[in-house]
């Protein structure tokens, strides 16, 4: 087996002979420990939610399906009911975890070559902006379904809260303002859109009161009969509005819609089971392809700023991405060869692949022929997330989106809903990039009915059956480098929850051919070395909006929020 501590030694001697100047480091957030219950989110008031519904004397789905529509009142820049996702629930008492896709779907007039120009180039922005970036929502459909069979109050009681959110109002945050001003001109060109989100025909500022009163009566007809959004009234609104301005989706296309039921993919990494979310997510095959090729390999000896560190897990990201846009699809049009990816041997072999002095180019990182892969074969796709566990263990990782930022940016009127743009998830042709610079091959390629590839990772990990850790985030690519470096943090490193989600964070995605790092994330020696390396490195600001709760030795629950958002964790004792 190879080993990267090569450097370890004299990049030591270097740093004390010559001194270097420390990383900066995102503020750490603040813990919430609790022995009861505990709810994480990217927002104050669906965190808030959440934790009454446990006081209500619900469970984690409740608590979960409540978050998850404050979410929507709250933070419609990065997910709601307009959208789509992917959850893990891991029933307490059983220790069973399923997964439930919800993930939005494309219509059925969606076509291949949509986006593409006569001369088969991707027009600019087609499937990122207006009603043609639109993909079948799936949010209601799926909370709906997860609380039907798990809920414990009604599901009125679980609506209520966003209700009340979107009738009387909330404040807007800076957060919300920045990321309004990124979209500003597209939320200009749509009448409904601008209505709810302009005040007095400008920006929202930070701590003026956002009213959505159309969203109200959304979630109001919502909460009598969810299927209103796919066959009653909000359905007919949704399609009138799709036909007036040239979108795809059709009344029929919302009256299918049905989330699935999946298998989650599981996998052990040292005494652990990591289970996350399967394909069409290639969040789960990426996290465990990677966990493999970092096998037994000494990372806490080597330490989290040690240049061969860094090496070796943007090496192992590299190739799991390029395997990603290889092999990586809906599993309903193509064949995805999950049990070869995630094997530990294949696993192994990438990870020897791996040159240990040098960075590999990206034009050198090839997926394996599919004969090859099959000898490793094996029987047995601006986001939000939150975290939810209670008192009897009963765990919900839960990650959903509208995609980009304010999603197509229009809002279906009367409505109030805005609708997301996933159909930029699919590849619009082989080998173009999209929003996240994540390039696709003819597995993600645009189909009536079909999924796009997501990377979205909600992620629960056990050890000898017991709830260790539960966790994901959000941002686009960087969802599955995120949630490996999170374990790592946890299982590896010994880090509380609030350190976890604070540390600094890289990123690789094969192509475009760059290393990501957070600015003044890494020692000065640590980016020289990796420079010499051969590594083209792009500082940027800091990414990501993760949350976690870990369950400690003592059997008590830790939870944090990224700083990096604005989230929180509450914990309740005593319900």
């Amino acid at each position: 087996m190879m080993r990267f501590r090569s450097a370890l030694i004299t990049f030591c001697l270097v740093t004390v002979l010559t001194g270097c100047l420390p990383p900066r480091h995102v503020e750490e957030t603040p813990l919430s420990k609790s022995k009861d219950a505990m709810v994480v989110s990217a927002h104050p008031l669906a965190t808030d939610v959440g934790v009454r519904m446990l006081q209500k004397g619900g469970n984690a789905v409740d608590a979960a399906v409540a978050t998850a529509f404050a979410i929507s009142v709250v933070e419609p820049f990065s997910a709601g009911i307009g959208g789509g996702g992917f959850l893990l629930l891991r029933e307490g008492k059983t220790g069973k975890i399923q997964a439930l896709d919800f993930r939005e779907r494309a219509p059925q007039r969606a076509t291949r070559n949509m986006y593409l120009d006569k001369e088969g180039k991707v027009q600019p922005r087609a499937s990122l902006d207006g009603y043609q970036a639109v993909a079948i929502p799936g949010t209601v459909a799926g909370l709906y379904t997860l609380h039907r069979y798990y809920g414990k109050l009604s599901w009125a009681d679980v609506v209520a809260p966003s209700i009340a959110l979107a009738k009387n109002g909330f404040p807007v945050s800076s957060r919300f303002a920045i990321f309004s001003e990124s979209r500003w001109n597209t939320i200009k060109k749509n009448p409904p859109a601008f209505a709810i989100f302009s005040h007095n025909g400008k920006m929202f500022k930070p701590g003026e009161i956002l009213i959505q009163k159309d969203l109200a009566k959304s979630l109001e007809q919502i909460a009598r009969d969810p299927q209103s959004f796919y066959q009653g009234n909000i359905a007919k609104m949704i399609v009138a509005d799709m036909a007036k301005n040239g979108g795809l989706i059709t009344l029929k296309d919302l009256k299918e819609y049905t989330p699935i039921w999946r298998h989650p993919l599981c996998g052990n990494f040292r005494q652990y089971q990591v289970c996350s979310m399967p394909p069409p997510s290639s969040g789960g095959v990426a996290l465990l392809e990677m966990l493999n090729m970092i096998g037994d390999r000494d990372l806490k000896a080597w330490g989290r700023q040690n240049p061969d560190t860094i090496h070796l897990l943007a090496g192992a990201m590299q190739i799991a991405y390029a395997d990603r846009a290889q092999y990586l699809g809906d599993p309903a049009f193509v064949k995805v060869p999950v049990s070869a990816l995630t094997n530990p041997a294949y696993g192994a072999k990438r990870g020897a692949e791996i040159n240990r002095k040098r960075a590999i180019p990206s034009r050198d990182v090839k997926p394996y022929d599919p004969k090859t892969l099959s000898d490793y074969h094996q029987e047995s796709p601006e986001t939000t997330h939150l975290t939810v566990v209670d008192g009897d263990r009963n765990t919900v990782s839960l990650t959903f989106t509208v995609n980009g930022e304010f999603g197509a940016g229009v809002v279906a009127e009367g409505t109030g809903i805005l609708l997301n743009n996933e159909m930029d998830d699919f590849a619009s042709a082989i080998g173009s990039p999209n929003l996240y610079k994540l390039v696709g091959g003819d597995s993600n390629s645009i189909a009536p009915g079909k999924t796009p590839l997501s990377s979205m990772t909600p992620t629960i990990i056990t050890e000898n059956g017991q709830l260790r850790l539960a966790m994901g985030s959000p941002g686009g690519s960087t969802i599955i480098t995120t949630v490996v470096q999170l374990l790592l943090n946890v299982l590896v490193y010994d880090m509380n929850a609030g350190q976890a989600v604070s540390a600094s964070r890289f990123h690789h995605q094969w192509l475009p051919d760059e290393l990501r790092v957070e600015n003044g994330s890494l020692e000065t020696n640590t980016l020289r070395v990796l420079k010499q390396q051969g590594y083209d490195i792009k500082e940027m600001k800091p990414w990501g909006n993760a949350n976690l709760i870990r369950v400690t030795p003592n059997n008590q629950l830790e939870g944090a929020a990224d700083p990096r958002g604005e989230g929180t964790a509450k914990g309740i004792d005593h319900r």
